[in-house]
C-alpha cells in the first residue's frame, strides 16, 4: 500500500519531513552565487516556518479561551514564547556576515522586502494589533491579501482575552471604535480588570498565568523588533529599504508598538500599600 510520500517503500525520515523537497528550496539570485546568500535565505525561511507554528499556537489559544480553558490556552502562549526567544537569538546568525558580504547580492532582492512577511503581520493582526493601513500595502498579493483581511476579520488573542475576564466577572469590554470618550472608558475598565488580578493573584491564579504569559509574548516579540533594528543598523546602516522603505527609521516606529497595552498600563496603578491605586479611565458613568 502506497503512502503520500510516493511509491510503497516504508516511510523514512527523510520521505516525512519531504527533506528532498525542503533542501531544494534555497535559490540564490546572485550569479556566480554569494556565499553568504544562502545564510540569508536559510534564516528567513526558518523563520516564515516558526512564523507558522506561532499562528498555529495562537489560533489554539484562541478557542481555547472561547472554552474558558485558560490554563491550557496560557500552555500554548507559552510555546509562543518559546519560538520567540529562539527567533530573538536567531537574527544574530545573520551579523556573522560582514556588511560588504551582504552588499554583493542585497540588490539582488530589490524590491522584496521584509516588510512584507505576510505570516509576520498575521501575528501582530492576530494577536490584537490590526492595522487598515498595513492591509492594503498588500493588496496586490491576493494570497496574503485574503489571509490578512480574514485575521481583521477574526476575533484576536487580545479580543478573546479579555471575552474570557469578562465571562469570569471582571468588567473588561470590548472596545468600541466609534467614540473615543466610550474607548477611553473602556481601555481604562480593561485596565481596572487587570488590576485586579494583579493584586488578587492567588485568587485571580488562571487569570494571572495568562496575563502573565500574554505579557511574555508581547515582550519578546517587542524584543525580536528591537534586536532585528540593530542587526540592520549593524549591516547597512540608514540605507533605505530594499523595498523602498525607509529602513532603520521605519523599524524605529514600530518598537513602541504593544498587542496588550491595559497589561503594561496596569503596573502604573499599583499601590505598595493598598495594592492598587485604581485607573482613573475606568469610570463606568
Amino acid at each position: 500500500m502506497s503512502n503520500n510520500y510516493g511509491g510503497n517503500a516504508p516511510l523514512s525520515y527523510n520521505k516525512y519531513l519531504r527533506v528532498q523537497d525542503l533542501i531544494k528550496l534555497q535559490d540564490c539570485l546572485s550569479d556566480p552565487a554569494h556565499h553568504d546568500e544562502l545564510l540569508f535565505i536559510t534564516v528567513h525561511q526558518a523563520y516564515e516556518l516558526w512564523f507558522k507554528q506561532i499562528l498555529h499556537e495562537l489560533d489554539a489559544a484562541i478557542n481555547l479561551l472561547g472554552e474558558d480553558r485558560l490554563a491550557a490556552a496560557t500552555r500554548a502562549i507559552k510555546r509562543v514564547v518559546e519560538i520567540e526567544k529562539l527567533l530573538v537569538n536567531q537574527i544574530h546568525i545573520l551579523e556573522s556576515m560582514t556588511p560588504i558580504s551582504f552588499l554583493q547580492f542585497r540588490d539582488e532582492l530589490n524590491p522584496a522586502s521584509g516588510f512584507q512577511s505576510m505570516q509576520f503581520r498575521e501575528i501582530e493582526f492576530s494577536s490584537g494589533l490590526k492595522n487598515d493601513q498595513i492591509l492594503e500595502e498588500f493588496r496586490q498579493d491576493t494570497f496574503a491579501y485574503q489571509r490578512l483581511k480574514e485575521r481583521q476579520a477574526r476575533p484576536s488573542l487580545a479580543d478573546a482575552f479579555y471575552a474570557s475576564l469578562q465571562r469570569r466577572g471582571l468588567n473588561a469590554p470590548a472596545i468600541s471604535k466609534s467614540d473615543s470618550t466610550d474607548t477611553q472608558r473602556q481601555y481604562g475598565q480593561r485596565t481596572q480588570a487587570v488590576l485586579e488580578i494583579l493584586t488578587h493573584f492567588e485568587e485571580r491564579y488562571e487569570e494571572f498565568q495568562l496575563s502573565e504569559a500574554l505579557m511574555e509574548h508581547d515582550e519578546y516579540f517587542a524584543l525580536w523588533r528591537s534586536h532585528h533594528i540593530k542587526m540592520v543598523e549593524r549591516m547597512v546602516g540608514a540605507k533605505r529599504g530594499t523595498g523602498g522603505s525607509e529602513g532603520i527609521g521605519y523599524l524605529k516606529t514600530t518598537l513602541d508598538k504593544k498587542f496588550f497595552p491595559e497589561l503594561w498600563e496596569a503596573r502604573t496603578y499599583l499601590d505598595r500599600n493598598h495594592g492598587s491605586a485604581g485607573c482613573p479611565f475606568a469610570s463606568h458613568h
